[in-house]
């Protein structure tokens, strides 16, 4: 069998202490994780991480760095993920713009709120991420080449 590890891309967006989240169905349980989803083809990986943050939360926002690149292993079905996480700020939020399928709606948590429900993150990643977005310093967006 050949080893296919699947690009992932996730967004950080920071608003006064507030994360925006996003509450979603997966294995039939409401979960929280960051706007987050597959690269595709013919896509940057800054393309699709905006494009993954409108279709999950409805905002467009502005990426500001890259917090991190992990590789992650789900126990749930022994998938690889090597996800990009970017950090960036909200500009506007399209209330009317058709979210993702399995999406319940954008969620503004603070990391405290988020850490207190572990039963609800969708991964291990999730708080990870905020803890190193946090903890600094951001790469700079050049990091990222097309």
């Amino acid at each position: 069998m050949r080893f296919t590890p699947h690009v992932t891309v996730a967004t950080i967006v920071e608003d006064q202490g507030r994360f925006l989240l996003v509450e979603e169905m997966a294995d039939g349980r409401a979960v929280f994780n960051q706007p987050a989803g597959h690269l595709e083809a013919d896509e940057s990986l800054i393309a699709a991480a905006l494009r993954e943050t409108l279709e999950e939360t409805g905002w467009d926002v502005e990426l500001t760095g890259v917090t991190g690149i992990y590789l992650y292993t789900a126990p749930s079905n022994g998938v690889t993920y090597q996800r990009v996480c970017f950090s960036a700020r909200p500009l506007r939020q399209r209330p009317q713009h058709p979210l993702d399928e399995g999406i319940i709606g954008p969620r503004w948590l603070s990391r405290d709120e988020l850490a207190a429900q572990p039963e609800r993150w969708r991964s291990e990643l999730v708080l990870r991420c905020i803890d190193d977005y946090l903890a600094g310093p951001a790469h700079p967006l050049a990091l990222i080449r097309d």
